[in-house]
This record gives C-alpha cells, sequence and structure tokens, in this order.
C-alpha cells in the first residue's frame, strides 16, 4: 500500500479491522517500524495473549462493559500480532486464519449451516459437536483419548479438560464419595511429604491433591477457575476491609499483629453476611 494510502486509512476512524491489520504491518515495517515489536516471536508474545485473554474474563467478572471493550480490543490485537508474524516468516497471514475459523464453525453447526434438524437438545448438539471434534482430532492423527488439549492452558482447566477425556472412556470415579476418599488420602500424603520428604516431593504430593480438588470440582459441576477467582475476590474485599479499619485508628497492616486482624477478618465476614441478610 502506497505510503500515503496507509497514513489515511490509520489516520480514519472508521477503518476497521483495516485500519487495524495496517497499523500492525506498519509497527513490524523492518525499517520504519517500532523497535521492539519487530524483535518479537511466537514464544515472546504468547504470554501476553494468555494475559489479556484472563483480562477479557476479569472484566467479565466484574461487569465493567466499558473495560471489557477495551480488554476485547487488545485480545484482539493478539490475534493481529500472531498473524503479522506468520505473515513476516511466510506461514500465513490474517486471512487466513478467519477463513480457519469460519470453515471450522461452518463444519461444527451442520445445525444451522447445513441439513442437520434444530430439533435437539442442549446435550445433543454438545455430543454432536465433540463428535465432529473428534473426528478433526482424527484427521489430525489425533487418536489418543488426552490427545489435542492444549498445554498452555491454565492448569486447573487442562486438569478438568483431562478429566473429562477420560470420562468418556469410563476412567472415573462412580460418585463424589471416592473422590473425597481420595482427597483425604492426598492430603495424608502431603503432611508425609512435607515432614520427611525432598520439596520436589512435597511438589508433586501437592499437585496430586489439586488434580483431585479439580476432580472433585468436575464431579460438582463447579468451574475450579471461577470457584478460584470469587475465592481470590473475596479474599481481595475482606483483606481491604480490614485496612480501612486499621486506617481509621492510624495503623497499617504492618503495624498491627495476627490477633488483631484476625478478629478484623472476622468483623468483615460477618458484615458481609449483615449485607446479604438485608438484600
Amino acid at each position: 500500500m502506497p505510503r500515503s494510502d496507509s497514513d489515511a486509512l490509520i489516520a480514519d476512524p472508521a477503518g476497521g479491522m483495516d485500519r487495524l491489520l495496517e497499523i500492525m504491518a506498519r509497527l513490524r515495517d523492518p525499517e520504519t517500524g517500532c523497535p521492539w515489536d519487530i524483535q518479537q516471536d511466537f514464544a515472546s508474545i504468547a504470554p501476553y495473549t494468555v494475559e489479556e485473554a484472563h483480562e477479557v474474563a476479569d472484566a467479565i467478572e466484574r461487569q465493567d462493559w466499558a473495560d471489557l471493550r477495551g480488554e476485547l480490543g487488545d485480545l484482539l490485537l493478539q490475534t493481529v500480532f500472531h498473524a503479522r508474524i506468520a505473515q513476516d516468516a511466510g506461514l500465513f497471514d490474517f486471512d487466513d486464519v478467519a477463513r480457519a475459523i469460519c470453515d471450522k464453525m461452518i463444519a461444527r453447526h451442520p445445525h444451522v449451516f447445513g441439513s442437520d434438524s434444530r430439533d435437539k437438545t442442549p446435550e445433543q448438539q454438545t455430543a454432536d459437536w465433540e463428535a465432529i471434534k473428534a473426528a478433526e482430532r482424527a484427521g489430525k492423527a489425533e487418536t489418543g483419548v488426552l490427545d489435542g488439549i492444549a498445554l498452555g492452558l491454565p492448569a486447573l482447566t487442562r486438569a478438568l479438560k483431562l478429566q473429562k477425556r477420560a470420562e468418556r472412556v469410563g476412567f472415573d470415579w462412580p460418585s463424589t464419595d471416592e473422590v473425597l476418599a481420595k482427597i483425604t488420602e492426598e492430603a495424608a500424603e502431603l503432611t508425609e511429604a512435607r515432614e520427611s520428604l525432598t520439596q520436589a516431593e512435597v511438589e508433586e504430593e501437592f499437585g496430586d491433591l489439586l488434580f483431585v480438588m479439580a476432580n472433585l470440582a468436575r464431579h460438582l459441576q463447579v468451574d475450579p477457575e471461577a470457584a478460584l477467582r470469587a475465592a481470590n475476590a473475596k479474599f481481595t474485599r475482606r483483606f481491604r476491609r480490614i485496612e480501612e479499619v486499621l486506617a481509621e485508628s492510624g495503623k497499617t497492616p504492618a503495624q498491627s499483629d495476627l490477633a488483631e486482624m484476625d478478629g478484623l477478618w472476622n468483623r468483615a465476614k460477618a458484615e458481609e453476611k449483615a449485607r446479604k441478610a438485608r438484600s
């Protein structure tokens, strides 16, 4: 694109995707682009991609729709960035990315874009979706039950997906009772590891316990990532209340002690329960 046309597109607020793609092209221009952007590759950008996805989830959790708009833009930029790196390497470009996801959505929704009936329960549609995905994996020579589950997923999410795959072939406990028993067993092994084993062995036992906790979440139909995010938010909320009360007396947490802060924690907890009862 001639430089004048490029400048005009970049300056056009209504330029849409073409504008964003041109901005990225200019940032990656080896002669006139940004040195930092030119230096990046798939591996160096990947952590930012994961971070931006989490920030999208955070905005949704907070129901901050103005922030969500910006975070979705940040996440879209990551796709554009990866696609431009691929284009510069002669691998594929953004149009190839868009074409691939369009083709995938059409193939996975024959009840919308094909001749299949839409008169199915959500459970039947989910089963159909999984059957189509299984056929896709087979086409990629991914024949193992656990093949195709991304290594880069958050660990709890990946544990859940691994367990769901194993469940499909009958490798699963029949009820939560067996899972709870396994949690007790793993907790005992962790206690033993803490007292007598190496740090690496302690870490292994801790991982086993987390894996079984993810299994319990699956049996209880709980999203472990969402549950932990909620627990993090609750901890943050209550600890900030501790800071507020201490500040009223001219103190900081560092100037307090565990007994005082524990009492303020219980106060914050009681205040939350009272607010819930009134609402």
